[in-house]
């Protein structure tokens, strides 16, 4: 099958789209960094000191998760100096970065969502809740795992030291940090909307997905549930990155038959296969940075670990649901 490049046909299935989507990722960036800037988060980190105790958790842990709604970066320095100098042991250190995951999640939540919004559209607010709802189940099973595996606190008051910290953090204004972020990050998302959108053009008129029903017709995989378009947003997702796979599954949403469910748990298992590797990749470098390389190394591993069979769990508590 050639490639039909007449006008009406570049117009309508690639030109325009990718310019509503350029527009609309725009504005999300924009506002999605703003809200990160404006910290949106700061009264959920008055949750700390209740649930810290609950899970048995220092004061420094109590404050670093705190922090963690701010900066990752100061959350873990903190939870390092404190475990160098003997504070927290090796066990509560691991325990006290897992009950971070929360924090971190919705430190980037404002990012997520404007930024998927364009690509998938209602399918967003799901996948969205969805990986918000293995954040905090991953902290409920800290704090119950804390209780267990953590000797009880003594008895006093919890203080925290987010004021302390907000008080040496340098002032800046939001709209001017928003718009370094913005200009940063655009340039980087469009290189990975722009070709994958051409590319996916392009295979539709060459007839690619409908070749590719057909080689997996009879064939019965782990991940037969999804239709080969689906699995096309996994395979993106995995080799590029979370921008990727969305723009896969924008350019697929609209001209396939691919449901909401299907999208949703096609990023889902795209989140979970590409996670460990890009987390090695990008956060190694920064966690050995932070802590022993033999400690980074353990923290990355139980993390992924822990946020793989998480968001496992609840993508398949939805596809029963859904189904």
């Amino acid at each position: 099958m050639a490639l039909d490049l007449s006008w009406p046909v570049l117009w309508d299935g690639l030109f325009w789209p990718l310019m509503r989507l350029t527009f609309f990722i725009s504005v999300g960036l924009f506002v999605g960094n703003l809200i990160e800037s404006l910290h949106w988060t700061r009264h959920a980190a008055k949750l700390a000191e209740p649930l810290a105790r609950r899970a048995r958790l220092k004061d420094i842990s109590a404050a670093s998760f705190s922090m963690a709604f701010f900066s990752g970066i100061t959350a873990n320095t903190m939870l390092a100096e404190a475990h160098d100098r003997g504070d927290i042991s090796d066990r509560e250190l691991i325990l006290s970065n897992l009950f971070n995951s929360l924090p971190t999640y919705f430190l980037h939540l404002p990012t997520i969502f404007f930024i998927a919004a364009p690509f998938i559209g209602n399918a967003a607010v799901v996948y969205v809740g969805l990986t918000a709802f293995a954040a905090i189940l991953r902290t409920i099973a800290i704090t119950f795992a804390g209780r267990y595996l953590l000797p009880p606190l003594p008895e006093g008051c919890l203080p925290c030291r987010l004021d302390e910290m907000e008080k040496k953090r340098v002032k800046s204004s939001a709209f001017s940090k928003t718009w370094k972020r913005f200009k940063k990050r655009l340039p980087k998302v469009l290189y990975i909307t722009t070709p994958i959108y051409i590319l996916f053009f392009a295979l539709k008129q060459l007839g690619m997905f409908g070749w590719l029903q057909g080689l997996m017709s009879g064939q019965v995989g782990l991940f037969s549930f999804l239709p080969p378009e689906a699995l096309g947003i996994v395979a993106f997702h995995m080799a590029a990155e979370f921008t990727a796979g969305l723009a896969a599954a924008g350019a697929l949403i609209a001209d396939s038959h691919l449901t909401t469910t299907q999208v949703v748990l096609a990023l889902m298992l795209g989140n979970v296969l590409s996670s460990p590797m890009r987390a090695f990749r990008h956060q190694f470098p920064y966690y050995a940075g932070i802590f022993k390389p033999k400690m980074a190394m353990k923290l990355i591993v139980h993390n992924q670990v822990l946020r793989g069979v998480s968001i496992a769990l609840v993508g398949v508590g939805y596809a029963l649901i859904s189904g």
